[in-house]
């Protein structure tokens, strides 16, 4: 885009605000054509108040916006469409019985002869993949389709709507690592075509891969924005919750709080095709990091010691003695808790209050004469509601209407309810704002001080080096490297070394 060429979207002195509550103060945000602007703030910034405006879900209270420098008035999400404005949703938005060219084109349907035609739609649809250069079957029923070829049908459905701008929010939220390259890859075409992208993640390595400028809002303030190539994650961490925050990733020394005493010994463990022989020991109060490639089996080992996966051979020792783990119930009873990698699909369930997320392990113990306690459950839900500060606006609020991390906060508060004396996550921080991840490594820390043992995955790795006394590397489900925290100089060599292993 020439400098003089107008901004693909311009969103000036906007305020909105919720009865007396002002969640939008004068913000002013630009996107440029062929540019990926990253959106970032901590739940309640103010972010998606913001997207809901450019999509015409909210009316602002003030401001204007302006499109390839024109202005437009918003009113409904029709006026959005016609303005080139295109949402792909975190949570999606098809309808998973009809076809993929049925989703595409939904409200939009081709016709032949004044009547909706199937068969064009496909072709259309066709079409549109191969000009988007992914291979998707418009045939396929949506709910057979595996979750990154949802999220390509999402895609599509916005640019057969001739979206000019897309916004995404946590676009790689649902997706492995592999189908996340495969979506960076087409976002990379897509902006080459002259897409402006609106780009929403707490994911920092990803935004610095993919994004182009960056705007930060605060309290309903835009406090940032800036060109990747000219600020540090620190300084956006910092500019995201108001502080040098950037100390929760910071190493400190707890030697001292290890004590000598192995908690859990695994010898020559397997599992499945991918954990082969895996041996390890993790002493009372340490915290275990474990990184490795995709498919290393990291995840893997982390369910065979919880008995989602059952052990083909080698052995499980807790405080010595050997245990045969061959279902959750086991694990739990030995008092092991796994915070699995998919909070959604494993950790929660989403209809349900978060009063029944919470109390789920804990129900044996929260009945009375034989039945169930409401008052028992409700009273327990409330303690870990305070005690892990979950923003919730009544105990019997459906979890799943929380934010991501305040979501991942009840998953952690569930399992911690039963009093592990060893805690396994996986990604625990996945998908959640600055301030909750900041959050998290203090609580595992605080976890691990009180002499619970920890097993940490982060794909993350400056997450992974702030807290972990030990790491080990993972490679074709088996211990490749053991490090010493003492002995990782920088993240580059941790990443070397996972490379290395490879």
């Amino acid at each position: 885009m020439s400098s003089n060429s107008p901004a693909a979207v311009e969103m000036s002195g906007v305020h909105k605000a919720f009865g007396a509550n002002p969640v939008l103060k004068n913000v002013d945000f630009t996107v440029n054509a062929g540019e990926v602007h990253a959106l970032a703030g901590e739940n309640g910034a103010g972010k998606s108040t913001l997207m809901k405006i450019l999509q015409g879900v909210y009316q602002m209270d003030q401001g204007q916006i302006f499109v390839n420098g024109n202005p437009v008035e918003i009113s409904d999400t029709f006026d959005a469409k016609a303005a080139g404005i295109g949402m792909v949703f975190q949570e999606f938005s098809l309808i998973p019985t009809l076809t993929v060219a049925q989703n595409v084109f939904l409200t939009n349907e081709p016709t032949k002869f004044g009547l909706i035609s199937d068969s064009k739609a496909r072709e259309l649809a066709a079409e549109l993949f191969k000009e988007m250069e992914v291979d998707v079957d418009p045939q396929r029923i949506v709910e057979y389709l595996p979750t990154a070829l949802w999220q390509l049908t999402e895609i599509a459905k916005a640019l057969a709507q001739n979206a000019k701008v897309l916004i995404m929010d946590e676009p790689t939220a649902s997706l492995a690592k592999h189908e996340a390259e495969a979506l960076f890859a087409l976002i990379q075409r897509l902006k080459a075509k002259g897409i402006a992208i609106i780009y929403i993640s707490h994911r920092m390595d990803e935004i610095y891969r993919i994004a182009d400028r960056i705007t930060v809002l605060r309290d309903g303030v835009r406090v940032l924005t800036e060109s990747l190539t000219e600020v540090t994650p620190a300084q956006i961490v910092e500019a995201i919750v108001g502080r040098q925050a950037a100390a929760h990733l910071v190493h400190q020394d707890r030697s001292d709080k290890i004590r000598p005493e192995v908690v859990l010994e695994v010898e020559n463990l397997s599992a499945g095709p991918k954990l082969r022989g895996i041996s390890m020991q993790v002493r009372r109060g340490e915290i275990i990091g474990l990184a490795g490639l995709m498919g290393s089996g990291r995840t893997e080992l982390v369910n065979t010691l919880f008995g989602i996966l059952k052990p083909t051979s080698g052995t499980i020792k807790v405080n010595g003695k050997v245990l045969a783990i061959s279902s959750p119930k086991d694990a739990i009873n030995n008092r092991i808790a796994l915070i699995p990698e998919d909070r959604r699909a494993q950790g929660l369930v989403l209809d349900h209050p978060v009063t029944e997320n919470l109390t789920l392990p804990l129900l044996e113990n929260l009945s009375r004469f034989g039945l169930l306690s409401n008052s028992r459950i409700l009273r327990r839900s409330k303690e870990l509601i305070k005690q892990f500060s979950i923003k919730a606006a009544f105990p019997g609020i459906r979890v799943g209407s929380l934010s991501g991390g305040n979501q991942q906060k009840v998953v952690i508060g569930k399992w911690l309810g039963t009093d592990p004396q060893i805690l396994m996550m996986d990604e625990p921080t996945a998908g959640v704002d600055i301030g909750t991840k900041s959050e998290i490594l203090d609580l595992v820390r605080q976890i691990a001080d009180e002499g619970k043992s920890v097993i940490l995955i982060s794909s993350e790795l400056p997450e992974l080096l702030s807290v972990s006394d030990r790491i080990l590397v993972l490679k074709d489900g088996a211990v490749a490297k053991e490090l010493d925290r003492k002995d990782i100089p920088t993240e580059e060599f941790l990443q070397l070394a996972i490379q290395g292993a490879a």
